[in-house]
């Protein structure tokens, strides 16, 4: 079967399923691989419950009923389909890359812009190779807009991503230290970074840039541009006005200001929120709509969340972490009013080589922020030179608690997600 018949089949499914455990009735189920698992081994389990199809790439596995479709490669197949149904459903799509914030603005973005239009958006995180294809074939002809989340953590993935979306509007939200064992420098980071805004490019379209980030404003030489501003004039400007738990800001455009109380914890979501505001004028969305949405939007999934709980105020941001969101975070909470304050902070994982020497960094900010408990958690951070309470695993750092409550304060707790920091929260 070619590509088209493929696509045509996939028009009569209910839609695409990847898991045979989990199976929507008359899908369309894609048998890809991992590390660790083979998709084709379970097609028959997929049909028996209840997909219409099975797309496999190992004829070892192909029965002769009809309903068993072979494909060279089957992640190849659902990724050309995918496009294929993104070109067929022409609408504007925003591409979103960047090191830190991704999840948070692709959500204030679609937010903004569902006060207005139908907007299809990734779900959670789903901004890799299949998951990207997988938010693409959700397209309906009701949709009038898309915004579509693309991470990387190796040269080469955006530039794939974006020739499988194909974006119309781009945006990076910022470039910093993460992933570094995969991109190998910096430098290839910010490379594969700048490949969403090379395809805007060619596709002569938009980007949606901050008008102090020398770095960004590089890549997006001769493109199309809308910009905000933090500290001068630009298409939308504006400013912190505080963050003492959470952010309010003013944004100001045409002469008018306008005051929004955000549900984000973090003076680092000011670029965040920004962006969304950037967003919403570039497409016509009215003050109050984009105000609306900001202000609604209530932050999940361990991201820039504050929690009063029956003990403490928590400030958790423990979905991800790299260097330069650790010092922001930490930064933020130095700032904050409240007292006393206790930080508790995890590995920062795929740092490379740099790994104990980017710990030591944080290690040396945390000291002299006058913080009056600081516990660390995490083989990299025991490698430091740290004085700090630190335990080698979050399941030691759960018993050190139970055996010590934290009564009275205002926590900051921040690491990568591998570390389990969610679990903490019902302690605190």
């Amino acid at each position: 079967m070619d590509s088209l018949e493929l696509y045509h089949t996939f028009l009569m499914c209910s839609g695409i399923s990847i898991d045979s455990r989990n199976i929507a009735q008359d899908s369309m189920f894609f048998a890809l691989k991992g590390k660790s698992f083979d998709g084709n081994k379970f097609a028959a389990q997929a049909l028996e419950n209840g997909a219409a199809y099975a797309v496999i790439d190992d004829p070892e596995f192909c029965l002769d009923d009809g309903r068993y479709i072979l494909m060279e490669n089957a992640l190849e197949s659902l990724q050309a389909m995918a496009s294929f149904h993104r070109c067929k459903i022409g609408l504007p799509l925003i591409g979103i890359t960047g090191t830190n914030g991704k999840t948070t603005t692709k959500e204030l973005v679609a937010a903004v812009l569902s006060s207005k239009f139908n907007v299809l958006h990734t779900i959670g995180n789903h901004n890799n190779q299949i998951g990207v294809p997988l938010t693409l074939l959700r397209l309906k002809m009701k949709h009038q807009i898309a915004v579509i989340e693309m991470g990387a953590s190796r040269p080469g993935d955006i530039q794939e991503l974006a020739e499988i979306s194909l974006p119309t509007f781009g945006l990076i939200t910022n470039l910093g230290r993460a992933h570094l064992e995969g991109f190998g420098s910096f430098e290839n980071l910010v490379r594969t970074k700048g490949e969403l805004f090379d395809f805007v490019r060619y596709m002569n379209g938009t980007v949606f840039c901050k008008k102090e980030d020398e770095t960004i404003q590089e890549l997006a030489q001769g493109i199309k541009q809308v910009s905000y501003s933090l500290s001068s004039d630009a298409f939308v400007s504006g400013r912190i006005i505080d963050c003492d738990p959470t952010l309010r800001f003013y944004w100001e455009s045409l002469g008018e200001r306008y005051t929004v109380k955000t549900q984000l914890a973090g003076s680092y979501n000011i670029d965040n929120v920004m962006m969304a505001v950037a967003v919403g004028c570039r497409f016509g969305v009215s003050p109050a709509g984009i105000n609306r949405a900001i202000a609604a939007y209530r932050p999940s999934n361990h991201r820039s969340q504050f929690i009063v709980s029956q003990y403490n105020s928590l400030i958790v941001d423990a979905y991800n972490a790299n260097p330069d969101s650790m010092k922001a975070a930490i930064e933020n909470f130095r700032q904050m009013k409240a007292s006393p304050k206790a930080i508790i902070l995890g590995d920062m994982k795929e740092l490379g080589e740099m790994s104990v020497a980017l710990h030591e960094e944080i290690v040396a900010l945390a000291s002299e922020s006058g913080f009056d408990k600081i516990f660390l958690c995490g083989e990299l951070f025991g490698q430091t030179s740290s004085k700090f309470p630190t335990f080698p695993e979050t399941s030691a750092l759960i018993t050190y608690l139970k055996a010590h409550p934290l009564h009275g304060y205002s926590i900051l707790l921040k690491a990568s997600h591998s570390m389990g920091f969610e679990k903490l929260i019902e302690l605190l």
